[in-house]
């Protein structure tokens, strides 16, 4: 399996976990504060990687990469940041419009 395909399912897998958590909450988080969010975390991934890779903490197999690169970071290592900045603010969404539907029972119930 090479890291590409590895990356799209878990990148799939995170897009369908949003979802789901956004019509589970009712509501979608703030696309500006989700692109805000992703663009720090490409940022800090195109650095850090780089910064990894280059004092040879790891490295990568070259059979299993698309060969594209940001920096030293081959382009499959973004997938996970994009993933965690679509997946975790609905996440949020989702927990916290179950908090306050919970709260309005609790207090409809007085």
């Amino acid at each position: 399996m090479t890291y590409a395909v590895l990356s799209l399912i878990f990148l799939g897998l995170a897009v369908v976990l949003a979802a789901v958590a956004v019509l589970i909450g009712h509501r979608r988080p703030r696309l500006r504060a989700v692109g805000l969010c992703m663009a720090v975390l490409l940022l800090l991934t195109a650095i850090f990687d780089t910064v990894m890779i280059g004092v040879g903490f790891f490295t990568y197999t070259d059979a299993h990469l698309l060969g594209a690169r940001i920096g030293l970071a081959p382009v499959e290592d973004f997938a996970y940041p994009i993933a965690g900045a679509v997946l975790l603010p609905s996440i949020w969404v989702a927990l916290r419009a179950r908090r306050d539907s919970r709260a309005s029972r609790s207090e409809a119930d007085r």
